[in-house]
């Protein structure tokens, strides 16, 4: 004998349906049930079981609760107020936002009794008040598809390029096997999926460094970094950030479900079959949602000459001089950004030979060079920076590349494998030259040590071209270039200064960058300095006395030859 199902306890629109006499309690139960199972809200399921009207439902629901009814049809919805909710929110309450007024946010229903759907969303868009407003669940219904079309229709029309490439279907290292993994975010949405792949492929096309995806609280943007320089680009409804994060973070296979803690991976996209482009991708959660930050890594090698970093000849001879002696320490010192990877690459790209043993410990891993030991650090693991170092003298090597010296263990290891026969090469984040020797006493080297370990340090900065298809000459007076640091001598010689315009040709009068350097070898008057405890200032003045430019009078150089102008070398370096 069958048992039959427990009743469900009627409640809410249910239950004032049946007091009504709209609909019979057996007809109720069984919709509840089915709204139950079917993870439907109770007045969808009783509008499609042509169970109870839609206009019976809200007329009841206003006698019954003193809500006036609404004719959505006669509304022009807020487009920007519908984005502020998420798409997965609004189908699964069947609740749309239409317009806000002050810091409340009114919300058409069809069951004014649903309080989880207001609360959810007065939590989902940080605590704005919100208020219920009765509509016709088929009039709802059909206005909450043509607000969804029209946010999908304009993150399509977003989509739209010249590129010939197959946007849906570009090959992506590792979406197939992770594809919807962390559950229930909704990643495969075409719009989504081709936009993202828009996104990225407009970065590589325009030369961009970064790919910045931002939620706020009443917008969602796009902005690349071209150039060195931050730029917004789009727009894309506020509603799809989810879906934009939840589709990033498939690609680069993070746990999609994971949205409280910062995350990092990395995406290959393959634009052919012999060309690649990596993506370094971090998700960091926001006030108002994931914010995701990629970093684009050309990890083509044979880009990495040195003729095309900006070196002068002379500081180019210092470099090749000091990067091919069997021992001692290379340092490349600078802040982030200003392509101190791509200065040591280059130098090991040149002894990168088949008698030589190179091993890196990178973090991350940014270009893959043949014939070099590349070691991933990941504190997650253990395997930190002087872990790898201490694992590097191990194994028979001639050259030690470190990312970074961090701590005073890093840098105690690089300094006793300098000192013992190996070349050391990595970088630090200091200003100029002259403070890398102190940075490394106050984190505990000693002085001696310093001094006899260390060939050369490099500081540089990056300094945006100006584009040669429109810069301008500008008349300045003699009186203002020797305030900005030209000698007497260099004015003298009446050199054109060149101010940015702008073509279409590049970006705002500016075009690729070049690097800006200060080369200093160790000599012996400056190693006697810092065992006698100099400070930075007193060995940067014995660096003046050597010749040896400061990053400020290399891009005063730049200018004279036309390459920057004197706007972009003020922000980037400072006397």
């Amino acid at each position: 004998m069958a048992v039959a199902a427990p009743k469900v306890p009627l409640a809410g629109i249910a239950r004032q349906l049946v007091v009504s006499g709209l609909l019979s309690e057996q007809d109720a139960q069984q919709a509840l049930q089915s709204s139950i199972e079917k993870k439907q809200p109770i007045v969808s399921v009783l509008v499609e079981n042509k169970l109870v009207s839609s206009r019976d439902i809200a007329h009841a629901a206003s006698q019954e609760f003193g809500v006036p009814i609404l004719d959505i049809n006669m509304v022009e919805i807020e487009a920007d107020t519908t984005k502020l909710v998420k798409e997965d929110i609004i189908r699964r309450h069947h609740a749309l936002p239409i317009f806000k007024r002050g810091n409340r946010l009114f919300i058409a229903v069809s069951d004014p009794t649903n309080l989880k759907a207001l609360d959810e969303i007065r939590f989902s868009i940080g605590g704005s008040q919100t208020e219920a407003i009765l509509v016709e669940e088929d009039k709802l219904a059909k206005a909450i598809e043509r607000a969804i079309e029209a946010a999908d229709a304009s993150l399509a029309k977003m989509s739209e390029g010249d590129f010939g490439e197959d946007l849906e279907n570009l090959d992506v290292g590792g979406v197939e096997e992770d594809k919807g993994a962390g559950g229930d975010v909704e990643v495969d949405d075409a719009p989504v999926v081709k936009f993202v792949n828009k996104c990225l492929l407009d970065a590589i096309k325009k030369g961009a460094s970064d790919l910045h995806f931002e939620p706020y609280e009443k917008y969602y943007r796009v902005r690349f970094r071209v150039d060195g320089e931050l730029a917004e680009i789009i727009r894309p409804p506020l509603a799809l950030a989810g879906k934009i994060a939840a589709r990033i973070k498939v690609m680069a296979r993070l746990d999609v479900s994971e949205r409280r803690i910062p995350q990092d991976g990395r995406i290959k996209l393959k634009l052919s079959k012999t060309k690649a482009i990596d993506f370094r991708v971090n998700t960091c959660p926001t006030l108002f949602g994931e914010k995701t930050c990629m970093r684009i890594l050309n990890s083509d090698a044979s880009a990495l000459s040195l003729d095309m970093l900006g070196y002068e000849d002379h500081q180019k001879k210092t470099f090749l001089d000091n990067i091919k002696k069997p021992y001692g320490m290379f340092l490349v010192t600078g802040p982030t950004g200003s392509g101190k990877t791509v200065s040591l690459y280059s130098g090991i790209n040149i002894i990168n030979t088949v008698d030589v043993n190179i091993s890196t410990a990178e973090d991350p891993v940014e270009i893959n060079l043949p014939g070099v030991n590349q070691v991933q650090v990941d504190e997650k693991t253990g395997m930190t920076f002087e872990k790898a170092l201490k694992a590097f003298l191990r194994q028979d090597p001639d050259i030690i590349l470190v990312g970074e010296i961090r701590d005073l263990g890093t840098a105690s290891i690089a300094v006793k494998a300098a000192q013992t026969g190996h070349m050391v090469m990595s970088t630090l984040h200091t200003n100029d030259a002259p403070q890398t020797l102190t940075r490394l006493i106050d984190m505990g080297v000693a002085p001696f040590a310093v001094a006899t370990s260390i060939n050369i340090i490099t500081a540089q900065r990056l300094a945006r071209k100006l584009c040669g298809s429109c810069k301008k000459p500008v008349d300045i007076p003699p009186d203002v270039l020797l305030k900005e640091g030209f000698t007497e001598t260099q004015v003298a010689t009446n050199f054109k200064v060149y101010h940015a315009v702008g073509c279409e040709a590049c970006n705002g009068g500016y075009k690729g960058r070049t690097g800006l350097y200060q080369v200093m070898p160790i000599s012996e008057e400056m190693k006697r300095l810092i065992m006698e405890g100099a400070n930075a200032i007193v060995i940067g003045d014995q660096a003046a006395k050597e010749g040896i430019w400061t990053v400020r009078q290399h891009a005063l150089k730049k200018v004279m030859d036309g390459v920057c102008s004197l706007e972009e070398i003020n922000s980037v370096t400072m006397e």
